[in-house]
């Protein structure tokens, strides 16, 4: 038995191709009601903070680390990474492998942040296996939503990005700003590399930091989260999350028979409040929660898809 309600049940690794292996544990109840937890970033990975969000009497929680991601092997930061196998359709089919392994039929579905992007995605492409889905800090990651975060937030934040901009050198200044600071990640000296995630995390703290109750996650204290982090979201936005243009709204009716609800900060800058506005007016009977004293999660946030987590348990 776990010492502690919070403490996994089980653990686990899948090996889902191409040298990847995930890591993934399950919390609460083994004869609970499945839900499964995707993670911001791309590449933050989960934290033990994270089961907190599930009623351990009620939920048998799901939370796996992406490709690359938190303890899932190989870590983004080290060479030899099959970057060309990290892409939204194996994300996807990685969260159904995860599902046929563990022998669940369906379960409720919970991203926020980049989690959300995956978790509309693989409900939207596999509606019969969601059977509740909810969203945080929702993203659509489409190429204006991206030039947003790395160009136009700059407004609320102009000295921050000043130095995340100038950290570019010079030969590099014609490029998108996310493909300037892929190939400094990927360069071939270690300085260069690490001296790019740290400008990029920077910049990362800074827009996330609208309110006061968020604080810089202190696993960017360590220079090898910094890189592999940095890595995985470049490596992701500048191929626009590989959706077709606007394919979350385009896409979003298959979600019509799945009851969910969307929680959003109105103070979000780094995904303004447009993108979950309109992803509930295209998802025909979905909730949305604006927390207007938030931005890019909280605890109010947390509260509130805590609710929902569990109404959507006791429908079962």
């Amino acid at each position: 038995m776990p010492s502690s309600e919070t403490e996994p049940f089980d653990t686990g690794r899948l090996d889902v191709g191409d040298g990847h292996v995930l890591y993934y544990e399950q919390v609460g109840r083994p004869d609970g009601v499945p839900v499964v937890y995707l993670h911001g970033g791309p590449g933050s990975g989960c934290t033990v903070g994270a089961r907190g969000n599930f009623d351990p009497q009620l939920h048998r929680a799901v939370l796996f680390d992406q490709r690359s991601a938190g303890r899932s092997t190989p870590h983004a930061s080290e060479e030899g990474v099959a970057w060309h196998a990290i892409d939204m359709d194996r994300h996807v089919a990685d969260v159904e492998s995860l599902r046929v392994h563990l022998g669940i039929d369906t379960w409720i579905v919970f991203g926020v942040s980049w989690g959300s992007m995956l978790g509309t995605t693989y409900a939207e492409r596999c509606p019969e296996r969601v059977r509740g889905l909810v969203l945080g800090a929702v993203s659509t990651g489409t190429a204006a939503d991206i030039d947003w975060l790395t160009v136009h937030a700059g407004r609320f934040f102009p000295a921050e990005w000043k130095a995340f901009h100038e950290h570019v050198p010079e030969k590099f200044r014609g490029l998108r700003l996310v493909d300037a600071y892929n190939d400094l990640l990927m360069d071939a000296d270690a300085g260069v590399r690490q001296a790019a995630a740290d400008a990029w995390c920077a910049w990362e703290n800074a827009h996330v930091a609208t309110t006061p109750v968020i604080r810089a996650n202190p696993r960017y204290d360590a220079s090898t989260f910094r890189l592999g982090f940095a890595r995985q979201v470049t490596h992701c936005w500048r191929q626009n999350a590989w959706l077709a243009g606007d394919e979350m709204l385009r896409d979003a009716p298959r979600l019509a028979a799945i009851p969910g609800t969307i929680v959003h900060g109105r103070l979000d800058v780094s995904g303004p409040l447009d993108n979950a506005w309109y992803l509930h007016r295209a998802w025909p009977g979905s909730e949305l929660v604006i927390v207007d004293d938030e931005g890019h999660g909280g605890p109010g946030m947390a509260a509130h898809w805590a609710r929902a987590l569990v109404a959507l348990a006791e429908a079962e």
